[in-house]
Order: C-alpha cells, then sequence, then structure tokens
C-alpha cells in the first residue's frame, strides 16, 4: 500500500518528532510477520506494480492485528504505529518528514509491504485512513524591519555601505521584528521567539577595512516574544567617529520529551552606521501648501502622485555651517534622492518640486549636510528628519478594457470598458480571421485576451482592429495610456494603442521597424504632414512572441505653458530615456485634441487603418492625468487584490505520454479548452541532444541526462525578461555523477543564453561549492554588447542539498522580480531582483541578488546545460520531469499554490 502526503499545515515546522500509524484490519494468520515502511519516489495515476523506486528504510514493526477471536489471545483489528528506534541507525522517519516539512521535497510517499513477500502468511490488509502524527516547533524566519533610530526619535532605517546612517549618538538603538517561517493562522499558537543582534566596526572606519564584532545582544532579556513582536535594543557606548553594520536574526526555542534547543533563521542583511557627533544635527522641516504634517490624530490627504508640494528646510538650533539638504521618500529605496545647495550658509531653503509618487501616508526623509568629507572621501549628512503627511489617492483608470469577455467560439465582438470615471467607451472588434478572443491572456487561467491578425496570411483579411466610438481620452491634456502586448510580427509597423484626429493621429503607442523599437510619439499638429516627436524605448530589438508592458505618458505640468510639455515611453514599467520636451522637438508642436475613437490595433492616417498589430493585445487602460513611475511599476505589476497576476507561457513535461523519441514534449493543459492537444503558446518540444539524453526512467518516463552530453534545448526567449518572470523546474539529481565533478561545478538545470559570448542571461543550477556539499542557485547575467559581463545577480539556497534531496523529485524555482528595488555596491538605486525557492520556501542568501543592467536573452533556451565564465556546457546530472516558465513575479504565496501544489 501507498500513501501519499502534501505538505499542508506542516510547511515551514521544525520537526521534533514523528510517528506513521495505519489501521491494520486483517493477518493471514495469529503469528506476527515483519512489516516494513519504507520512503518511495511519488505515485500518480499511471503508477504500476511494483511501484516507484525505493529510497529509504523508514521503519519496521513485528505484528499481528485484525483476525479477531480467531486468535488467542483475541487479536482485534489496531492502529500500528511506526516510530524511530533510537537502537535502529536506519529508522529514518523523523529526519525524512524534517525535510519534507522544510520544502526539500514536495510530496512524501510512503509505502508499507511485507519484510518477506515470499511469505505468504506475511501478507496483511490496512484501512486507506493512515495518519502522520508530527511533533514540531516554528522554524524561525529571517527578522523584519530591521535598522537603527539616528538619535531619539522612532524611525528605524536600514542604510547600504555607500550611504551609511549619521547616528549621532554613541548608544544608538537598533531594532528588528522576529518572524516564524511561515506566518501563522489566526489562532494559532506563534512561537517563542528572540532577536539576536550582532554588530561589526571597521578597523579603519572605512567601508574598505577588515570588520571585527564589538557587541551583541538579545531581545526580550528573558523569556520570548510571539511572531511579529518588535525588539528594539541600545547598544553599549560606540566610539565616536566609528564605521559600524549591525544585522540580526531570529531565534526560536523549543523543548520536548525532556529536551529542549535553539533554532536560528538566516541573519538579515547588513545595516550600516556611523557616529558622529560632530555632524549636522536633525534640520526643521515645514510644510507650506498642499501637504500638512500628520499629527497624533488627524493625518488629512491633500494633493495626490506628481503634485508638487513646497517645504522649507532649515538647520537645526546646533549647527552652525549648514551648506545643503537632501530629501527622498522612505516609500521606496530606489526613489531619486536629491540635494539642493543653501544660497545662504545656515538659513532656511525653500523647496517647490517634492513630488510625492504614490497616494496615501508618505514619510519624507531631509538631511543636512555641511559639505564636509568623512574618512570614505564623500560628503557626510546629518541624521535624517522625517516628516510624515497623507497624499491623495491618484485618479482612478477613465478607461480600462479587460478583455474577459473575449472567450473564443462565443462570437463575442465588443469589448467593455470596465473602468468607473466618467462616461464608458465600449470597444468594437472589427476584422474578419483572426480578429476575436483567445485564451493566453496576461492573468492567467480563465483570461482571454485580443487577438488580432495573425491567424491568417490573407493580406485582406490582417486588418482586424478594435475601436471606441468617441474618443476615451482627452489629448490636449495630460493623460497616461497602457496594455499589455504580445507582438507575433515585426515586419512592419505595429500599433498597439493611438488616437486620431481629422487628419494626424493624436499619438501612438507602438512598434517601430525603423528604429526596431517600441516608441510612444505624438504629432506636433492635426495636419496631413505632421512632425512626429518620438519617445524612444532604450534597447532595441525587442524579443517577439513574449508579453511585454508597454505605456506613455504625456505630461503637461498641471499649466497652460505648452513649452514644458513631456512625453514618455515606459517598458514594464520603467522609464525609457529621459522625458522629451515636445516643443524642443517640434518648434510646431501645439497640445491638440483628438476628436477620433480609440484605437486598439492600428493608427488612422488620412481616414485609412494602417499599422496593424499582429499578436495580442490585454489589459488596456487610460488615464486622464500623467501617472508617476511609482504607479507605473504599479501598474505593470498587474495586481488583483494587492496580489500581482502572472502567466504560464511555457511548459514542457517529460512525464506525459507524448514525450518521447527525440522530444520533451509541451504539456497539451489548456483550462479554457479541456480537449486541447497542443499547448496554447506552441513553444515546441524540448529537442534532445544527439548523446546524453534519453527519455527513460526508472520508475516513470523523465528526461535522464547523463551529465557529461545531454541536454534538449528550444528556440528562445519565452518572457521579456527586462520585465518580471518566474522559471521553474521539477530535478532529480545523480549524487554519484556529482560527486565525481570537481569542485565549482555547476550543473544547469535551465538557462537562456544572451544574444552574444558564452553567458546565461538567467538559470538555475546546482553548484559543488566543496566535496560532498552542493547548494541550489538561480542567477541572471547581463553582458554588454561586445559580450562582456556588466553585472550578476545570484540567488543562492539558505543551506546545502540535504541527503534526502538526492534520488527524489525536487521543486526549484527563480523568480525574478523586475519591480524590486535595490541599491547597489555604488549607492545608485535600481530595480530587478533575483529570488530563489526550493520548495514552497523563498531562500535567503549572502550573494548579491540585484541585477543593476537590464538583460534580454535570445537563442537557445536549454535543459540540462546552460552558459557561464565563456564556457557553454555545465550538464547536469540527473533528471528533469517539468520546465515551466510565467510572465510575472510570484510571490512565495503563489509559488506554494501553483508550482509546490500542497495538499493535506
Amino acid at each position: 500500500m501507498f500513501f501519499e502526503f502534501g505538505p499542508g499545515a506542516l510547511s515551514g515546522k521544525h520537526v521534533l518528532d514523528a510517528t506513521f500509524r495505519a489501521y491494520e484490519t486483517w493477518s493471514f494468520n495469529c503469528t506476527p510477520y515483519w512489516v516494513d515502511l519504507e520512503r518511495t519516489d511519488n505515485i500518480s495515476e499511471g503508477t504500476g506494480w511494483p511501484g516507484p523506486k525505493q529510497l529509504d528504510q523508514m521503519g519496521d514493526k513485528y505484528v499481528s492485528a485484525g483476525r479477531g477471536d480467531l486468535c488467542s489471545p483475541e487479536q482485534p483489528n489496531k492502529w500500528i504505529e511506526f516510530n524511530d528506534n533510537p537502537q535502529e541507525t536506519d529508522e529514518n522517519l523523523t529526519s525524512t518528514v524534517r525535510a519534507f516539512a522544510a520544502g526539500k521535497f514536495p510530496r512524501l510517499t510512503l509505502m508499507l509491504r511485507a519484510k518477506d513477500e515470499s511469505e505468504p502468511r506475511a501478507w496483511k490488509r490496512f484501512d486507506n485512513n493512515a495518519e502522520l502524527k508530527v511533533w514540531y516547533v516554528h522554524t524561525p524566519g529571517v527578522p523584519t524591519s530591521v535598522g537603527a533610530i539616528p538619535g531619539t526619535g522612532t524611525t528605524a532605517t536600514c542604510r547600504p555601505a555607500s550611504d551609511p546612517l549619521t547616528v549621532t549618538v554613541d548608544t544608538p538603538t537598533v531594532q528588528a521584528r522576529v518572524q516564524t517561517k511561515v506566518e501563522q493562522n489566526q489562532g494559532d499558537e506563534e512561537g517563542y521567539l528572540q532577536a539576536e543582534f550582532v554588530m561589526e566596526r571597521s578597523s579603519t572606519d572605512t567601508t574598505s577595512g577588515t570588520w571585527s564584532q564589538v557587541w551583541s545582544d538579545y531581545k526580550p532579556d528573558s523569556g520570548w516574544d510571539p511572531d511579529g513582536t518588535l525588539e528594539k535594543t541600545t547598544t553599549t557606548k560606540r566610539a565616536d567617529g566609528g564605521l559600524y553594520r549591525f544585522r540580526a536574526r531570529t531565534q526560536s526555542h523549543w523543548s520536548y520529551d525532556g529536551k529542549s534547543g535553539d533554532l536560528f533563521s538566516p541573519y538579515s542583511s547588513w545595516c550600516y552606521l556611523r557616529i558622529d557627533s560632530t555632524a549636522p544635527k536633525e534640520p526643521t522641516v515645514t510644510s507650506n501648501t498642499p501637504y500638512t504634517e500628520c499629527l497624533t490624530n488627524a493625518c488629512d490627504p491633500h494633493g495626490g502622485p506628481g503634485v508638487a508640494g513646497s517645504f522649507t528646510f532649515g538647520p537645526n538650533a546646533a549647527d552652525k555651517d549648514v551648506k545643503a539638504y537632501r530629501w527622498r521618500f522612505m516609500s521606496s529605496k530606489a526613489d531619486a534622492t536629491k540635494t539642493v545647495n543653501a544660497k545662504t550658509v545656515n538659513a532656511p531653503l525653500t523647496v517647490t518640486d517634492v513630488k510625492p509618487g504614490l497616494g496615501g501616508t508618505q514619510t519624507l526623509s531631509v538631511e543636512a549636510s555641511d559639505l564636509k568629507l568623512d574618512k570614505d572621501g564623500r560628503v557626510r549628512w546629518g541624521p535624517p528628519k522625517y516628516f510624515t503627511f497623507k497624499v491623495g489617492l491618484p485618479p482612478e483608470a477613465s478607461g480600462r478594457w479587460h478583455f474577459g469577455e473575449l472567450k473564443p467560439g462565443t462570437g463575442t465582438m465588443t469589448a467593455a470598458d470596465t473602468a468607473t470615471v466618467g462616461v464608458r467607451h465600449h470597444a468594437t472588434l472589427v476584422g474578419e480571421a483572426g480578429t476575436g478572443g483567445s485564451t493566453r491572456a496576461r492573468r492567467g487561467a480563465g483570461d482571454y485576451s485580443l487577438r488580432l491578425n495573425d491567424l491568417t496570411s490573407d493580406p485582406a483579411k490582417q486588418s482586424g482592429y478594435a475601436a471606441t466610438a468617441s474618443p476615451a481620452v482627452n489629448t490636449q491634456d495630460s493623460f497616461t495610456v497602457s496594455a499589455w502586448a504580445y507582438l507575433t510580427n515585426a515586419s512592419a509597423n505595429r500599433v498597439v494603442l493611438s488616437q486620431a484626429g481629422s487628419k494626424s493621429t493624436a499619438f501612438a503607442l507602438y512598434y517601430s521597424t525603423a528604429y526596431k523599437k517600441w516608441v510612444f510619439n505624438r504629432a506636433d499638429k492635426d495636419q496631413s504632414d505632421p512632425v512626429f516627436i518620438r519617445s524612444l524605448a532604450d534597447a532595441a530589438n525587442p524579443p517577439l512572441n513574449v508579453w511585454t508592458h508597454v505605456a506613455g505618458v504625456f505630461n503637461t505640468q498641471g499649466d497652460t505653458d505648452k513649452s514644458n510639455d513631456t512625453i514618455q515611453l515606459f517598458i514594464n514599467g520603467q522609464p525609457q530615456g529621459s522625458p522629451v520636451v515636445l516643443a524642443s522637438a517640434a518648434a510646431t508642436y501645439e497640445p491638440w485634441a483628438a476628436t477620433g475613437g480609440l484605437q486598439f490595433g492600428r493608427a488612422v492616417s488620412a481616414g485609412a487603418g494602417v499599422d496593424h498589430f499582429f499578436g495580442l493585445l490585454d489589459e488596456a487602460a487610460v488615464w486622464q492625468d500623467p501617472r508617476s513611475p511609482q504607479l507605473m511599476r504599479d501598474e505593470d505589476r498587474l495586481e488583483t487584490d494587492g496580489v500581482a497576476a502572472n502567466e504560464l507561457v511555457a511548459h514542457w513535461d517529460a512525464t506525459i505520454s507524448t514525450s518521447s523519441g527525440t522530444k520533451v514534449a509541451e504539456s497539451p493543459e489548456d483550462p479554457d479548452n479541456p480537449a486541447s492537444t497542443s499547448f496554447p503558446y506552441g513553444r515546441g518540444g524540448l529537442a534532445l541532444s544527439g548523446s546524453g539524453a534519453a527519455l527513460t526512467g526508472e520508475d516513470a518516463t523523465a528526461l535522464v541526462l547523463d551529465g557529461t552530453a545531454g541536454y534538449a534545448s528550444v528556440a528562445g526567449p519565452v518572457v521579456d525578461e527586462t520585465g518580471a518572470f518566474t522559471v521553474s523546474a521539477r530535478v532529480r539529481l545523480n549524487k554519484a555523477t556529482l560527486d565525481s565533478k570537481p569542485v565549482g561545478y555547476r550543473g544547469m538545470v535551465a538557462a537562456q543564453a544572451t544574444p552574444v559570448a558564452k553567458e546565461s542571461s538567467w538559470a538555475l543550477w546546482v553548484e559543488k561549492v566543496a566535496d560532498g556539499v552542493y547548494q541550489w542557485k538561480f542567477g541572471r547575467t547581463a553582458v554588454d554588447s561586445a559580450g562582456q559581463v556588466v553585472d550578476t545577480a545570484v540567488a543562492p539556497a539558505e543551506t546545502p542539498v540535504g541527503d534526502k534531496e538526492f534520488g527524489t523529485w525536487v521543486d526549484v524555482t527563480g523568480v525574478f522580480d523586475a519591480g524590486q528595488d535595490f541599491t547597489a555596491d555604488d549607492g545608485t538605486q535600481h530595480f530587478g531582483v533575483a529570488q530563489l525557492y526550493v520548495g514552497p520556501f523563498m531562500q535567503q542568501g549572502e550573494e548579491d541578488p540585484g541585477l543593476a543592467a537590464a538583460q534580454q536573452g535570445t537563442g537557445v533556451l536549454s535543459a540540462g546545460r546552460g552558459s557561464a565564465s565563456g564556457l557553454t556546457g555545465h550538464y547536469l546530472p540527473g533528471d528533469l520531469a517539468k520546465l515551466r516558465v510565467w510572465v510575472g513575479a510570484m510571490t512565495a504565496d503563489q509559488v506554494n499554490t501553483q508550482i509546490a501544489e500542497p495538499s493535506t
């Protein structure tokens, strides 16, 4: 009998003890015989006798039950319990369940069998209600809210080495919020936790010095606190002028069966601070208009995102030589920091261009400087003054088209405008073959998109589009337009959105075959031969057959002065270049209102449709205001109830029957078309290499790779890698072959090649970091036009691959969150962070996960091989069951539900 368990509520717990119990209902006779409990590979509907491969002994029992009064004494039905016997080292139930709960493998499959199957009298029957009983303690998680309070205030912050926090007291306060690895359900016990703090000082009080520990502490001082408690402590006296760094980790305490112990999370990232009693003190900050400071019981909203506020910064009464101020918003580390110099030393300074990028409560951080240099040769800044105020919420979209009603086969030819502001502008579909809906849609299963013009080769029929009957946006005033585009043909200009006047298109958001870039343009006037002013994408040759978020912002700066009007293109939530000043680009420019309807998938010239789009459009929206960069990043995330959407765009499955011969087949699964026989995105199968790769397996079909020459490949890329994406593989490692590899060897699970040089733009791999020690990793590499590496981002696993992970299926997942901000080593702010999941758990590693340079892969996408350090190879010793890629950065919950597939 086989019993298979999903992690369920056990996920993220540290198992102290485990018991498996099965209910015996029949024995051949009254004589006891040995029953083994074995761990095996996983089962499926296709599993046949003798079942999957046996992996490890869990325990055994010498029993007989279920014959009732046929035996003397009577042998009624009975629960038979298996628990590790300390005297038998081959019994591994607890350690196996511990690894299972830690996410080292997605399913725990246990088999009951007679130890001697050649003995008929050993046969027994068990009911199907087996139980796994577990004693556990909460696994600690990396603490949050780690930071230092610069003076006597209450707001803490964490700064990088490139910009240490200035602290003017010699006993700074530090804080951390203790966490369990998995958030507890309401009403559940929430752990016994402490925060441990560790502080180091630089030997030279510069960032290039040697670091040594000078202080540590635990909070609370005695006892334990539950999950989510904010712990604060004050350091012992520290030296003035010293450069320090500190971090924290969560400790979880347990006691069971007369024993006790402690578990520790990985440390948080380092926070840097410099103690400088002579630095300028906290400046004064007063608001002018329109924003007002929040009071204890009142915080009224004013203004809005992108609406400039006026603030006056002044020196602290204790300072005599303040010469400059800098300010930033605390809502995003990557929001630009702006510096202003005082015209008069130690005098107040009024700043009128303080523009919050988001609505809601915002905290403005302001620091003063005397322009003296610190020991690192950088201008020193004093501790920040925090000013909290509330920003009015941004206007909602004045038009939004989900295209969710365009289910194929229904004949629906209208896309509803689902916005709630202003007048509705429903879009009517026009065209013959290929104009309608598609199951390939940006919000994932159950969603639909607008499909245009790529189902036929007849030019006469390649003229499909959708349009509103009247203007959906006033192009004379500030506006923003955006949509998700899946471009399948770049042989001509391909318009995503446009709106025309009587003679010309006022704006167009499109792919340009001349520039080979995405473009947002405006016409100077409504005339037959207008001057088009363009905001161009940073990168040329965007990939085809991928989802890309494109948007354009027209900004009149809230006034009637046409000389400062600008346009700017956004790709995947990121601004492209600098805003283009329209009057500077064309002296004839006038802001004018287009009188025609909003066009989806074409432009209008001289009354005729031109530049028709080929492919898919989805989630289009317009706003009658200039969206801030922060709001554009939010729109790119495509959130529903605060959770970003993702769409499966590639899925290869070696376990299905169509995977045979020389190809790993695409999964035929289409949730909106159960009768489908092919994956909707049609990437093609993974072609096996000439040697070293085979579709076979001891227990079920798998892609078996020899670690020397075997791999499988297909033409890539399958996602726009300047945006967010997720890649996951179900892999089984061959430890014997890995052991024969040199230290430093990388076994590539999956990788996408870069356009030039032998590097992978992204890769999942296992790395031999020492003899017998292996580590999962996910990374990204950016190269320049000559193929030289300019940046890398690596997310490693917290712990080495454990013994329980070898020889069994493990889910490893890489997530690239293009919207997550980080500060690079040089102090510059960027977006794009790599994350690794092993099973359902995100890993906290020591390596740099931020990618400061955008990179798009092209060419071969490989399973079992990749490129790194100028060499293509790095063959994987092991088996591959599935390889999947999504557009969108999955959250931990999405990884758990869509990849780890938990069950009770």
